[in-house]
C-alpha cells in the first residue's frame, strides 16, 4: 500500500450513516443503483452487510482542512495523499451549501439540524480554508490525489463502487440572480430536504406532497488541467473533468479523465443526493457525501476529453459556454464513440445517434453548459460490451 498522508482508519461510511439515521426517526436504507443498506438495529446491519460484502479500501481519505481546497485545480497543487494504481479510495467530501463563512454554526441552529461529523468539518474547514491566492473561488473539493504512474496522455479510469450520504439531509436553495430564471426570485430561501429511506422508497422532501428519488453523485470529479493552464476555478467544468453535475455518475458507472500532469492529481467534492438534468435553479440536492472509486491508470488509451460508461450506455458529453456548441460537440463525441467502439463509418454513426441516442441537457448554470448523449449498448445487439461489474 502506497504511503498517504492525512488519511485515516475510521469505520465505513456506510455505517456511520446507518448509525446517525438510527438515532432518528428513518428506518432503514436502500441506495446506489440499489445496493441495499439498512439501518436501526445492529441485527439490520449485520444482516445488511451480509448481503453485499464490504469493498476492501486501501485509503481512507478525510474532509479535513488539510485535506480540502476551496474551489480550484492545477498541476502544483500539493497532493494530500498517494496511492497506486488499481487502489481502491474512500474520500469523504463536504457541502456547505446553506451555510456561510462568517457564521457556519448558524445554519445547524436555525433549521435545528445535528452538528454531526459532517457539520464539525464544514466548521473546522470554515475556520482554516485553503484559498487560492489570486482569488479563484468555486466548491469546497476534497483533493488532489497523486496516482502512481499517471503520465500525460495517459487516460485516469474512476470505477465508482459507491456513494453514500454522511447525513439525513441536503439543501436546494433558490436566490436572485441564481441559476436559469434566477431574474424572476425575489427572495432567497433554502429548502431543507430530509431523507425518508426504507424498504420500500428512497426518498427526499422539503414538504408534504413532494418525493424526489435519491441518487447520489459527485458534482465535481476531475484531474489536474495541464501546466500550461495553471491553477483554474472548479465552477466550469472542462475537457479535464471538473463540474460536470452529471447525474448518471452514480455507484457503478467509471468516468475517463484524460491526464494532463505526472499522478494526474484527482479532486472530487459538490456532492449531490439528487438532481435534474439542467440543475435549473444553481444547484441539486447538495450534500455531504462519501465516494469510493478505484483508480485505474489506461496507458492503452489516449483520450482528448472526458466521457463516461455506465453498465448500459456509453455516455458522450459536450461542453461549451455556448449551448448550442455543447450541443454540437456532444454529438461529435458521441458519434466518435459509436465509431471507435463499433467499428461504423461517421454516417453510420451519425444516423444512429439521430435514431437512437437521446442527448439531454446535463446542466445550463456553471458558465460552461453541458450536453450528454446517452447511447444504449442494447442498440448493438451483436456487440459483447465488456464491463467491470456486468
Amino acid at each position: 500500500m502506497a504511503a498517504s498522508k492525512h488519511t485515516e482508519k475510521q469505520e465505513n461510511p456506510r455505517r456511520n450513516f446507518i448509525k446517525t439515521a438510527a438515532k432518528g426517526s428513518i428506518a432503514a436504507l436502500s441506495l446506489s443503483s440499489i445496493a441495499a443498506s439498512a439501518f436501526a438495529v445492529d441485527k439490520v446491519i449485520k444482516a445488511t452487510e451480509t448481503e453485499a460484502p464490504p469493498v476492501k479500501v486501501d485509503h481512507k481519505i478525510r474532509s479535513t482542512p488539510e485535506n480540502t481546497v476551496w474551489g480550484y485545480y492545477g498541476y502544483d497543487v500539493p497532493p494530500i495523499a498517494t496511492v497506486k494504481d488499481g487502489d481502491v479510495v474512500e474520500i469523504q467530501a463536504v457541502n456547505v451549501a446553506g451555510t456561510s463563512a462568517r457564521d457556519p454554526e448558524a445554519f445547524y441552529k436555525t433549521n435545528n439540524l445535528p452538528l454531526d461529523e459532517q457539520a464539525l468539518d464544514i466548521i473546522a474547514i470554515y475556520k482554516n480554508p485553503k484559498r487560492e491566492p489570486s482569488g479563484l473561488s468555486g466548491h469546497m473539493l476534497t483533493g488532489p490525489i497523486f496516482i502512481e504512474g499517471a503520465e500525460p496522455g495517459d487516460t485516469l479510469e474512476v470505477r465508482i463502487l459507491d456513494v453514500v450520504p454522511r447525513s439525513t439531509y441536503g439543501v436546494n436553495s433558490v436566490w436572485q440572480k441564481g441559476g436559469d430564471i434566477g431574474d424572476d426570485v425575489k427572495t432567497r430561501e433554502n429548502f431543507i430536504y430530509k431523507y425518508t429511506i426504507n424498504k420500500k422508497k428512497q426518498t427526499a422532501s422539503f414538504k408534504e406532497g413532494v418525493e424526489i428519488p435519491i441518487n447520489p453523485f459527485m458534482g465535481v470529479m476531475a484531474v489536474s488541467p495541464p501546466p500550461e493552464m495553471k491553477r483554474v476555478s472548479s465552477i466550469p467544468p472542462g475537457f479535464y473533468g471538473g463540474n460536470l453535475d452529471l447525474k448518471h455518475l452514480i455507484k457503478g458507472t467509471t468516468l475517463f479523465l484524460p491526464v494532463g500532469v505526472k499522478g494526474a492529481l484527482f479532486t472530487t467534492g459538490d456532492s449531490h443526493a439528487a438532481q435534474g438534468s439542467g440543475e435549473l435553479d444553481g444547484v441539486a440536492i447538495e450534500a455531504s457525501m462519501t465516494l469510493t472509486a478505484k483508480f485505474i491508470v489506461r496507458k492503452d488509451m489516449h483520450i482528448k476529453t472526458v466521457y463516461a460508461e455506465s453498465p448500459t450506455h456509453l455516455i458522450a458529453i459536450g461542453l461549451d459556454p455556448d449551448l448550442n456548441k455543447a450541443m454540437q460537440n456532444a454529438a461529435h463525441e458521441a458519434t466518435r464513440l459509436v465509431m471507435e467502439n463499433l467499428g461504423f463509418t461517421f454516417n453510420e454513426a451519425y444516423s444512429v445517434c439521430s435514431t437512437g441516442v437521446d442527448f439531454e441537457v446535463t446542466q445550463v448554470v456553471d458558465k460552461t453548459f453541458g450536453v450528454n448523449a446517452m447511447i444504449p449498448k442494447s442498440i448493438f445487439p451483436g456487440h459483447e460490451f465488456k464491463y467491470w461489474n456486468a
